[in-house]
């Protein structure tokens, strides 16, 4: 642990393949991690009309305030502060509440006053800090980052992606009709992506496209100078060609260019440096259209990667006996490209809380027509794997020593099989029918579609092929997975949540809907009281199964068919309400733990070292860099 507040820890990664990568390559990695620095704003932007401001007032007391440091209130400033950098905004990275500060609104007042006058933000007027104090410290304003109840979404959502005054109704008929009139509706673009919905001085609605003469173009202008830095040192000729269709896409704001970049993108397989860099995902828009901005760089792990290169290569297996209705099954499962990585940088919407596994496309057609990449990121695993162990949480809410004696061996080993599994062939998999809009499923869909994958995931993990291709070390070994997935699902994520709310992270949504469908639809395992706390039992594993294949079945039927109706009922009956009885006995036992339910990471920090002449003649990489050093240098310098 390097850093702890709040409900979140910091942690480290290493990134060991760095060091044998040669100059070229390293020079590669160094300028792709720079571009996925320079957006880091655009996504601050994206979680919030005011969350630029509101970063410039705090970074500016912290710098120069006189106030003193040693007062509780500039402690609550501190963990304040540490959470808005964390969360790329006032909002949770998770929960999307509003962070309530312990500080007053006076001593608010008062730490700005005392910043002298040279050194204000000259971004900052009198005016705009009054009405940024009032934001912060009002719990009532903007309170939700993305709801996901109302008659209205946008106007209970306090993201950026929407003129204000902009309806729901406004926005689902704008992009309809955009949908209506494709060239080519079997192979749509993904409408709304990297834009913003604004309203003209006519009252129509109008995109404001992100590019580099559009929205944001300054910032981009950044990323594109790195991306044509980084272009000549590229480790492949299909390389070089997709960053030149990036760079064009980020020029013309073309959702038609992105589509051909992609799909050369998925084609790259060759190269040991892969990198993500734009507005991929859409868990941020609550009609789950726009995307987020992240970027981040990866280098190949060879020796983790054949386990990857085991179920890709056996993907068409997989698929054809999966326990969905044929109808809806893949007969030709293309270009799944599996690898282990390790994270060389993170960057937007990846940092510094992170996916541990990534799967792209998002386009359904590009991923049936030519495939999807997947990446497990395996320096991310060990960091949290490490940072788990010894925490004292298995032994609280694992008393059977027999299972907890079987997580101890495999969990580590099986969890990394799951995400696999969910990563490479669970996203990839299936097809949607013929005539189904891809965004059917509307403000389910998130949901809808991790649960998808992690079913996938979990019904093949308990496969004896897993064990005859030598990917779990013992035929018994996925029930380590089953039960701390199943436990995870009912119980434990449950100390995310604040008393009295709902679930509404798609993520955490779709692990409880699993698990308590599972819970209410059999007799395979029960909650049961021992000793006074709750215990999850699981009885029957193989009957456990046979329920995860039936809603596996259940899940793909609602995909492909886009049965919005079925998707809302199951996902509000099984994955939105908490029990407050479970709910309150989960946060008092966790609590007694003193760990923290949230963990992210610091980024390391590379550096061009130069001879007495000026050449390049390596990159160093250091990791000593604290989290508010880095957050008052990614502020300062991107």
């Amino acid at each position: 642990m390097e850093i702890r507040f709040a409900d979140i820890e910091l942690l480290r990664y290493k990134v060991p393949a760095f060091e044998t990568l040669s100059l070229r390559d390293k020079l590669y990695t160094y300028h792709l991690a720079q571009a996925s620095l320079y957006g880091r704003d655009i996504l601050w932007d994206q979680n919030g009309k005011y969350n630029l401001q509101i970063r410039y007032l705090l970074e500016n007391i912290l710098q120069y305030s006189t106030v003193s440091h040693d007062s509780v209130q500039w402690q609550a400033f501190m963990t304040y502060l540490r959470q808005v950098w964390f969360a790329n905004g006032i909002h949770h990275h998770y929960s999307t509440d509003k962070f309530q500060p312990s500080f007053t609104r006076q001593w608010l007042t008062e730490a700005w006053e005392a910043v002298p006058a040279d050194r204000r933000d000259a971004r900052l007027t009198e005016k705009d800090v009054a009405r940024l104090t009032d934001i912060i410290t009002n719990p009532d304003i903007m309170p939700k980052r993305v709801c996901q109840k109302g008659d209205d979404l946008l106007k209970g959502s306090a993201c950026n992606y929407y003129d204000e005054s902009i309806t729901q109704k406004e926005a689902e008929e704008y992009y309809a009709a955009q949908k209506s009139t494709a060239a080519n509706p079997d192979r749509p673009v993904m409408y709304g992506m990297n834009s913003r919905l604004e309203r003209d001085k006519d009252g129509k609605l109008r995109e404001n496209t992100y590019c580099m003469d559009g929205l944001y173009g300054s910032k981009i202008h950044l990323i594109v100078n790195e991306l044509e830095t980084a272009r000549t040192y590229a480790q492949t000729q299909l390389q070089k060609k997709n960053i030149d269709l990036l760079l064009e896409f980020y020029r013309t704001g073309s959702l038609e260019k992105f589509d051909e970049y992609t799909i050369s993108w998925v084609g790259e397989t060759e190269g040991s440096i892969d990198f993500v860099n734009g507005f991929t995902e859409v868990y941020g828009d609550p009609l789950g259209l726009k995307a987020s901005w992240e970027g981040y760089v990866n280098i190949l792990d060879r020796e983790a990667t054949q386990r990857t290169e085991i179920i890709s290569n056996n993907a068409q297996w997989f698929e054809d006996n999966s326990p969905v209705d044929e109808r809806f099954k893949r007969k030709d499962c293309r270009g799944v490209t599996a690898r282990v990585v390790q994270a060389a940088m993170l960057g937007g919407d990846l940092y510094p809380s992170s996916a541990i596994g990534i799967n792209l496309p998002n386009s359904n057609w590009i991923r049936a027509v030519h495939g999807s990449k997947s990446v497990t990121i395996g320096n991310l695993t060990e960091a949290y794997s490490k940072a788990a162990r010894e925490s004292g949480f298995r032994e609280e809410f694992i008393p059977d020593k027999d299972i907890r004696h079987i997580i101890n061996m495999y969990g580590d080993k099986c969890d990394d099989l799951h995400t696999d599994l969910h990563e490479c062939l669970g996203h990839g998999s299936g097809q949607i029918l013929p005539g189904v809009d891809a965004d059917a499923l509307g403000v389910y869909a998130s949901t809808i579609e991790e649960a998808r994958a992690d079913l996938f995931g979990l019904y093949y993990i308990a496969d004896a092929r897993m064990y005859e291709l030598g990917l779990t070390p013992t035929p018994d070994a996925w029930k380590a997975n089953y039960y701390t997935y199943m436990m995870n699902g009912i119980m434990t994520q449950l100390v995310r949540i604040n008393p009295g709310c709902d679930i509404e992270e798609a993520h955490m949504r779709n692990r409880a809907l699993i698990g308590n469908w599972c819970l209410h639809n059999g007799n395979a395992m029960q909650l049961v009281k021992e000793n006074g706390k709750t215990v999850l039992r699981i009885s029957d594993y193989d009957a456990l199964r046979k329920q995860v294949a039936q809603l596996l079945a259940e899940i793909q039927r609602i995909k492909s068919t886009g049965d919005a109706a079925a998707a809302r009922d199951i996902v509000e009956t099984y994955g939105v309400r908490i029990d407050p009885g479970l709910h309150a006995e989960m946060l008092q036992r966790y609590k007694t733990l003193d760990l923290a339910p949230y963990k992210g990471f610091i980024n390391p920090v590379y550096t061009l070292v130069r001879d007495n002449d000026g050449n390049i003649t390596d990159v160093a990489v250091d990791y000593t860099e604290t989290y508010d050093e880095q957050m008052l240098r990614y502020g300062r310098d991107y």
